[in-house]
């Protein structure tokens, strides 16, 4: 099986070194096992050496993209930087990454390395992953992909995208799992120390505010819901304190936050509790009352949806004056 692992302008080292040793490794493990490699690797770009990192590195490519005819897998690493103007910087790869799927290769994007293979318009009306911190800015660019917020790994039509950071390396498992065999998958997993077959990316996201807008009335109502967390705020109240009707406000936030209103007052109050989870010894319903919620069932529910975790699993794993006790 050939695979090609993508050296893009502007890219992470690390999203490039990691599937190149991973792989390697598998082959490693088959050749122990008495078995032939399963994998040709090749590191492929538009010239022979190529600047990542700003600069920082750069990384002697095996194979220039003109000489690739056909392969099985390409790997799309995340990029660096601003995001567009990374796009920009590899918009001759854009072409290529078509032309191998249309002649039947897989595409798997790391982290924002989704921005690529958005940029090709191969994800329009399916199913994508990117970083958390970098999903509005997605949607805004690619309206007609849809982020699945949250994931791990999404998986359409021989299309693979991963969540954020080192959510790559269960991808890459995952593909190791697809092309090999599941035992495989294991000892990689093991051998690397990865956690296999994590699902969320959930517990590492930071919800932000999303207030990058130009919208005077909503980012009143944003700084209103911030400011009184522990309350139960109500539309008809934010519709009233901006003097908008409530249909309109509604519609103009959602617009401007990629949120509705409730699911915005939800994650700010969500956001709240988990910063008490880590830094106090608050426990769960101290915590639960001083961001407006009342009944524990809803806000475990709640908490567990956003974060994956229930509120005492969220606690046990990032306060440290848990563990410490």
């Amino acid at each position: 099986m050939h695979i090609s692992i993508l050296v893009p302008e502007n890219s992470v080292m690390q999203a490039i070194a990691d599937p190149q040793y991973l792989f390697s490794a598998v082959n490693q493990f088959m050749v122990a096992a008495g078995k032939s490699p399963l994998f040709t690797i090749e590191l492929v770009g538009i010239k022979k050496e190529v600047k990542i990192n700003d600069g920082l590195f750069t990384i002697s490519i095996s194979q220039l993209v003109e000489d690739v005819d056909k392969t099985d897998l390409v790997i799309i690493p995340a990029l660096f930087g601003d995001m567009k103007s990374a796009i920009e910087a590899n918009e001759k790869l854009i072409p290529w990454i078509k032309e191998q799927y249309n002649k039947g290769a897989s595409v798997a994007s790391l982290c924002v390395g989704a921005f690529l293979l958005a940029s090709t318009g191969l994800l329009n009306g399916k199913k994508c992953s990117t970083h958390w911190g970098f999903q509005n800015q997605f949607k805004s660019m690619f309206p007609m992909v849809e982020v699945v917020d949250g994931n791990v790994v999404t998986v359409e039509d021989r299309l693979y995208s991963s969540g954020g950071a080192m959510s790559y390396w269960n991808l890459l498992l995952y593909l190791v799992e697809k092309y090999a065999d599941r035992q495989t998958a294991i000892l990689a997993s093991k051998y690397f120390a990865i956690d296999i077959d994590r699902q969320s990316q959930s517990a590492f996201a930071i919800f932000q505010g999303q207030k990058n807008h130009s919208d005077d009335a909503v980012l009143k109502a944003q700084d209103f819901i911030d400011k009184n967390v522990h309350e139960k705020i109500t539309i008809d109240q934010l519709a009233s304190l901006v003097s908008i009707g409530r249909r309109s406000f509604e519609r103009r936030f959602k617009l401007a936050t990629n949120n509705s209103v409730l699911e915005y007052i939800n994650r700010v109050k969500i956001e709240t509790a988990k910063r008490n989870f880590e830094i106090s010894r608050k426990n769960i319903n101290e915590v639960m009352y001083e961001v407006g919620f009342t009944d524990a069932k809803s806000f475990r529910l709640l908490f567990k949806k956003t974060t994956g975790l229930a509120p005492i699993e969220y606690r046990s794993k990032y306060n440290k004056m848990s563990i410490l006790q």
